[in-house]
């Protein structure tokens, strides 16, 4: 047995997804602004969690540094030799 769609069933269901899609483009305009508001603002909190951290680590850098340190042996300046320019003869 061979089911034949009625036309008016089948304009119906062309109604309904042309209704749901409109919709949801019209509610996804109006809430896009506030989509975009929360994800700059997740975005500045992460930034700002990274730069306490990052400004946490160079305080912590800077204050090891000013420690006097006994143990460490100063480099001395050897000098090698001289340096020699040469050309060379084909």
């Amino acid at each position: 047995m061979l089911l034949v769609a009625e036309i008016p069933s089948f304009i119906k269901t062309i109604a309904i997804i042309l209704l749901v899609y409109f919709g949801l483009r019209f509610l996804a305009k109006l809430a896009w602004p506030y989509i975009v508001r929360y994800i700059t603002k997740k975005a500045g909190q992460k930034m700002e969690n990274a730069f306490k951290g990052f400004q946490q680590q160079t305080q912590h850098y800077g204050q090891s540094q000013q420690e006097p340190t006994r143990d460490v042996p100063k480099k001395s300046s050897k000098v090698v030799g001289e340096y020699v320019d040469y050309e060379e003869i084909d």
